[in-house]
């Protein structure tokens, strides 16, 4: 695929994942957030190669190797906001309960959304689990949303550079360079116990189903 057209559809993804454009409406820090009320997913899609997520019905490809509940987190290097690398596996979260949430781009509403639900409304499951974004934008783009957002809970990853992560784990979308939005749970053992991939990107995973995953796991340990 072309540079030029890949970067058209890039833009169309943009401007329409979140239904209303790419510029981050996110000057309402913390409990300010101005939540919408968009369609939580049900179900969800597999990952891997020949599998495939749908853009307004639309059927995307997925990239790489897929990854499924009862599979170990695997290896995969994201940049985090100093620009020094991190093995997914071995966040300040390893041998604690983690929840990563996948978006396509924090400068869309539905992944803005996502990302402060994850941060706001987790029930005080950041005081003992790891919570995780990761998305294509650069570090200084996390870093910036993270600082407007007012988000101080959420460690922040890029797989700007090669994908890496999205290919790991069967999450990447090849044309316009994004990830699906997904929401997976991995234990102290580094196991994926949950994982939901939307079928749709402009749907919003079900958090609340993850936050009891993960509150399940803290009460049996």
């Amino acid at each position: 695929m072309k540079a030029g057209y890949r970067t058209v559809i890039g833009a169309a993804l943009c401007m329409t994942i979140g239904l209303t454009g790419c510029s981050s409406t996110g000057n309402f820090g913390g409990a300010n957030f101005l939540y919408k009320n968009y369609t939580v997913a049900d179900g969800s899609a597999v990952a891997g190669e020949g599998r495939s997520v749908l853009f307004e019905r639309k059927p995307l490809a997925l990239s790489g190797t897929g990854i499924k509940v009862g599979d170990s987190l695997r290896e995969a290097n994201l940049t985090q906001a100093d620009l020094s690398p991190i093995n997914i596996t071995d966040t300040k979260g390893k041998g604690k309960v983690r929840i990563i949430s996948v978006v396509p781009s924090l400068d869309t509403p539905v992944c803005e959304e996502q990302t402060h639900y994850l941060s706001e409304k987790n029930k005080g499951l950041d005081k003992m689990v790891e919570l995780v974004t990761v998305s294509v934008d650069t570090p200084f783009a996390q870093k910036r949303f993270a600082k407007e957002a007012h988000i101080g809970n959420v460690t922040f990853l890029s797989d700007y550079k090669d994908a890496e992560f999205g290919k790991a784990y069967g999450l990447f979308i090849k044309g316009p360079h994004i990830l699906a939005r997904t929401v997976m749970v991995i234990d102290a053992n580094n196991t994926v116990r949950y994982l939901q991939i939307t079928p749709e990107l402009t749907q919003l995973p079900d958090l609340d189903k993850a936050f009891a995953v993960a509150k399940s796991l803290i009460t049996a340990s």
